[in-house]
């Protein structure tokens, strides 16, 4: 009688050919996040000569990572790193396809990270080994493609316990870094302010603390005083400080004083957003998922000539610029950095300060990129970090559906249909963007204090500020001025009423 293999080989034999497929596609497309020519530019973007500057921090192939082999100038061009990234999944071919495009895009943070994607491993287990992550057979496994392919680095798409990574270094014998590791590595080649550099440096820190390896007595730095030459006195006995207490010291010294520069930067922002507020300007944040076009947005509505660039977190220093409604009235529009799936709370503690200005917003954009395989999910991404920002929830969202050009109407359709406010456009060729335009005209809050004056004409900055920031229904000039009627907001109501009460004596 003919023996039928038992099930559960025939399942984890479909179970290795779904990840065995599903890491084939992610490699195919392997070298299109970094790919000559991938960004097409328009005019609103400028000359975008920051682009040529981000292309020499590149790393360049057959440079050493070493410490000893880089030149003070030669540091931030580090070796082109070659990686085998590893995930996991659990579940059937559902899970399969929620961890594809979660590997997918690791395999993009990796490439604008600097690196050359060389091979992939995904397993289906329930639950991850909680000694080497993927479990002592598979994690041999990796070691025997690492040395096929000549990799130099494993990224894992989640983030690593320390005891994990250190065993799985042991096993696969090159470096092994995780999702998180490799954010906040992008974090620091892209950021360019001062404010940004101490952020990034900040969560790099919190994030490293608890990952030092220590090696033992050997590492001692100190054994106490010795009086007389009797040996070690009090509170002495034992190997003293060792070199890892006293990394883990420096360490938390440095974030101590990065806190407190960064809490000292705060007031120059404070004073810009007190003036917007002070002459009511209203603030439209423009907020979502890494590369779904925010930056390219924000040129098309203003023609600011925003760095745009075909990788993740091209844009991390938030970028503020004004416009104008069609009927005249100002307003400003912040570009902010954009997130990811698993975004390390490091990042967001380390980028709150940044992010609250989304808090004081008339309106928020949550730019949506519709050419994407799993819109929904980046829209779920996003909801969850802003969640944690004060103020959020009384800030109206509109879903904008960016890339109409190249997305498939079934997607932007079942969009469509899950967000009750949601509009299509295209930043690239410029549909929808009337629309927008529209839109945020209606959003915005209007002035709505009612004043009837008749201002000096010395005061001709009021009238200006009239212009510029309220709704004027009747403007004459007469013998004692200028007689405005319409609706302004309340500081300038103010400040209005008292020079109409209180013109200028004549000398």
């Amino acid at each position: 009688m003919t023996q039928t293999p038992p099930e559960p080989v025939a399942d984890e034999r479909s179970a290795q050919d779904i990840a065995n497929d599903v890491v084939a596609r992610v490699l195919a497309r392997a070298g299109t996040a970094r790919a000559e020519g991938g960004t097409v530019h328009t005019a609103h973007d400028g000359d975008q000569m920051e682009l040529e500057e981000r292309s020499r921090l590149r790393r360049v192939e057959g440079l050493s990572t070493e410490l000893q082999d880089v030149t003070e100038v030669e540091y931030r061009q580090l070796r082109l790193e070659r990686v085998v990234l590893i995930g996991m999944y659990s579940g059937g071919e559902a899970a399969a396809r929620e961890a594809e495009v979660s590997l997918r895009e690791l395999a993009a943070l990796a490439e604008t990270a600097g690196s050359n994607v060389l091979e992939g491993v995904l397993q289906r287990r329930q639950k991850p080994d909680p000694g080497t992550y993927l479990g002592s057979g598979k994690a041999q496994e990796l070691a025997d493609i690492v040395v096929d392919v000549g990799a130099d680095t494993v990224i894992a798409d989640t983030e690593l316990a320390p005891s994990q990574r250190r065993a799985l270094e042991d096993i696969v014998k090159v470096k092994v870094i995780d999702r998180t590791a490799l954010i906040l590595d992008i974090f620091a080649q892209h950021a360019k302010s001062r404010e940004g550099k101490a952020q990034v440096e900040l969560a790099q820190l919190e994030y490293l603390l608890p990952r030092l390896r220590g090696w033992g007595d050997s590492m001692s730095r100190q054994a106490g005083g010795q009086v007389g030459g009797q040996g070690a006195g009090m509170g002495s006995r034992g190997p003293g400080e060792t070199k890892i207490e006293l990394d883990r010291r420096r360490i938390r010294d440095r974030m101590a004083k990065l806190r407190r520069e960064i809490k000292a930067m705060a007031p120059a922002r404070e004073t810009k957003r007190q003036t917007r507020l002070r002459n009511a300007i209203p603030n439209v944040a423009i907020a979502g998922y890494t590369n779904a076009g925010k930056s390219s947005l924000l040129n098309a509505l203003t023609d600011a000539g925003v760095l745009v660039e075909n990788a993740l977190f091209a844009t991390l220093d938030p970028t503020v610029r004004r416009a104008k409604t069609a009927d005249g009235r100002v307003y400003t529009l912040a570009d902010t950095v954009g997130f990811v799936r698993q975004l390390p709370t490091q990042l967001v503690e380390a980028f709150r300060s940044t992010l609250e200005e989304v808090g004081d917003a008339a309106l928020l954009l949550h730019v949506v990129d519709a050419s994407h395989p799993d819109p929904e999910g980046q829209i779920a991404a996003v909801r969850e970090v802003l969640a944690e920002i004060d103020g959020i929830d009384d800030v109206p969202e509109v879903v904008v559906l960016n890339k109409a050009d190249v997305s498939d109407p079934e997607v932007i359709g079942r969009v469509l249909r899950k967000e009750p406010r949601t509009i299509v456009v295209s930043a690239h060729t410029g549909e929808g963007l009337a629309e927008l335009r529209a839109l945020i005209a209606a959003e915005l809050p209007r002035p709505d204090v009612e004043v009837d004056v008749v201002v000096p004409y010395s005061r001709g900055d009021l009238v200006n500020r009239m212009h510029e920031f309220g709704d004027i229904d009747h403007l004459e000039h007469v013998e004692t001025g200028t007689h405005l009627r319409g609706r302004a907001p309340e500081l300038l109501a103010a400040d209005l009423t008292r020079a109409a009460t209180h013109p200028p004596t004549g000398g």
